[in-house]
């Protein structure tokens, strides 16, 4: 005859998201919460209303980068020009003129992890709405991947500000930051609070 796995949860522990020492929780009825006895964080079984936090931070991101992929992200004025800039228009022009690492370090951190962030986290929202069953333990590692890589989308936005400053001759070139940087750097927000707002061991409930 089997038995179920006892399972953290059932023997009263529960992980710590910030360091994740295992935690005994108090053993007094209804109290669900702790502190972390090696960083201080207050630990509990489950963070409340993960799902519907995730699931507002990420559509909020999406709606975001529409306009931080469509509108320009640089103006350049010189003699008398300007020329607008998009992420792609950016990444185009750096191509064209050789300079391909350049290209692919910013196509890599403003155009494909966020939209890799977004299309994960959406899919774990999924796979847990729908109580999946698939690898659960692939699903907790690509999970820590997205949350530790996350941070790196704002590599572009530091170019384009220390461009910014740097790239300022008088009246023969001036460089401006344009509207999509602020729409870029909310999706990079967003996109990293819903990371820290999903709850990893939601997707082990359905196993039970």
């Amino acid at each position: 005859m089997s038995t179920a796995a006892a399972t953290a949860m059932k023997l009263g522990f529960t992980s710590c998201h910030a360091c994740r020492l295992l935690v005994r929780l108090p053993a007094k009825r209804g109290n669900l919460r702790a502190s972390c006895p090696r960083c201080g964080e207050t630990v509990s079984l489950r963070k409340g209303n993960s799902l519907a936090r995730t699931w507002a931070l990420v559509i909020t991101a999406m709606i975001l980068y529409v306009p931080a992929n469509l509108l320009p992200i640089s103006i350049i004025t010189s003699l008398g020009k300007t020329q607008l800039d998009t992420i792609m228009t950016g990444v185009i022009y750096f191509i064209r003129t050789g300079d391909w690492p350049i290209a692919l370090v910013i196509f890599t951190a403003s155009v494909f992890v966020p939209i890799l962030k977004l299309l994960v986290l959406t899919s774990l929202l999924l796979s847990i709405h729908f109580k999946s069953h698939w690898r659960p333990r692939e699903r907790t590692r690509l999970y820590r991947i997205i949350e530790g890589i996350g941070r790196w989308s704002m590599v572009d936005i530091y170019v384009i500000m220390i461009m910014a400053a740097l790239v300022h001759v008088g009246a023969i070139a001036n460089f401006s930051v344009g509207p999509a940087a602020v729409y870029f750097a909310g999706v990079v927000v967003l996109t990293i609070v819903a990371s820290m707002s999903f709850d990893p061991r939601l997707i082990w409930d359905a196993m039970e």
